[in-house]
């Protein structure tokens, strides 16, 4: 698995109709709120030439991508953050996401209503944001009411965790996302079990009209990127009805309605380069039999830690790894000639995993 991600926002923005175009997975779609209440899920491989690269040095029958999984959750109204239009059960799927595609109505069309009247970006990105900050003060209201009852044991624990909460609850009543308060180090610690809306990571995703395409930038992504310069947030626009056409053509006719309107590559791909970068992500490879596989890890990951992504039997019984980076794997042509060589490395627990390595995992159980 890479990384999970849900596509949020209003009704009738192209949640749906994005969804289809990146997992290639067909959805019902309607012009009306809440025709997705059981979020649709999607498992897309993450397609990288280094893999196949290295799969086809050792004949691998089966190659393995890496995984992003996508959940089209349903639009967000005012009011959800107290329940309504479903609200409870809605934001109940984001918590479970690592990144939150925030998708952004940038196209007009007067055959699709727009809840919130005339379609404004940063409006609308206000209205989605508001509601989760209402979630997560009450979340955070409720947790400082259970500890009136406990605080009275006086531990230092308990002493930081209220501090923490009468600091983010201010922070919320401002109106400001917990993703933007500085934490130390010790308070991130803290909030991580507390699966906060507002800290999740988030992409804004601007579902521009084919009309736009030909702009060098639109002013809805002009304003949407002016918007979150102070969260730092990335933003990215795509043409979903457009990305969700090219799924059901063939590889020369996809190049060739890419070519015509200027798209050097489709949305997923963008889109899963921008999240890997985003949330830390590097990519390492096994060769086991003749299966050649990718996985992905924070960045900063240590072999030890690496060999429990593959299997947690390879990171209890971690002897050592042997590393060699994917482009000296090709150069050299095979792994018993990078062994011959001297350039297949040995490396320990503590060697830190990096991006285009293969690995091979000495472990015992």
């Amino acid at each position: 698995m890479g990384f999970q991600c849900g596509l949020v926002g209003l009704p009738n923005v192209g949640k749906s109709t994005l969804f289809t175009a990146l997992s290639s997975i067909p959805v019902e779609r309607a012009k009306f709120p809440f025709s997705t209440v059981e979020p649709n899920r999607g498992i897309v491989p993450v397609m990288d030439d280094r893999l196949f690269k290295v799969a086809g040095l050792v004949s691998s029958e089966e190659i393995t991508p890496a995984t992003l999984k996508i959940v089209d959750i349903a639009g967000l109204i005012k009011g959800a953050g107290r329940g309504e239009g479903l609200g409870n059960r809605f934001l109940a799927h984001i918590r479970e996401m690592d990144l939150l595609l925030h998708v952004v109505r940038g196209f007009s069309s007067p055959d699709v209503p727009h809840l919130a009247g005339e379609p404004d970006p940063c409006r609308d990105i206000e209205i989605v944001e508001l509601e989760l900050i209402f979630a997560d003060l009450n979340f955070i209201e409720k947790k400082q009411e259970k500890m009136v009852r406990t605080i009275k044991s006086g531990s230092a624990d308990l002493i930081a965790e209220k501090e923490l909460l009468e600091k983010l609850h201010a922070h919320l009543n401002e109106g400001q996302t917990a993703r933007s308060m500085l934490l130390s180090e010790k308070e991130e610690l803290i909030i991580e079990d507390w699966q906060l809306l507002t800290v999740k990571p988030v992409i804004y995703v601007i579902n521009t009209g084919e009309d736009e395409l030909v702009q060098q930038e639109p002013e809805t992504v002009k304003s949407v990127k002016l918007f979150a310069e102070e969260s730092g947030s990335p933003v990215i626009s795509i043409c979903a009805s457009l990305e969700a056409e090219l799924e059901g053509l063939g590889e020369k006719d996809k190049i060739l309605f890419m070519n015509e309107y200027g798209l050097k590559e489709t949305g997923l791909n963008r889109l899963t380069k921008l999240g890997y970068d985003y949330l830390g992500l590097i990519t390492f490879f096994t060769l086991k039999g003749r299966e050649a596989r990718a996985w992905a890890i924070k960045n900063g990951t240590t072999a030890k830690r690496g060999a429990g992504k593959v299997h947690s039997d390879m990171e209890r019984g971690f002897i050592a790894a042997e590393v060699i980076s994917w482009d000296e794997l090709i150069r050299i042509g095979s792994l018993a000639a990078a062994k011959e060589k001297g350039v297949l490395r040995l490396e320990g627990r503590d060697y830190v995993v990096r991006d285009g390595d293969v690995v091979l995992f000495r472990f015992k159980v």
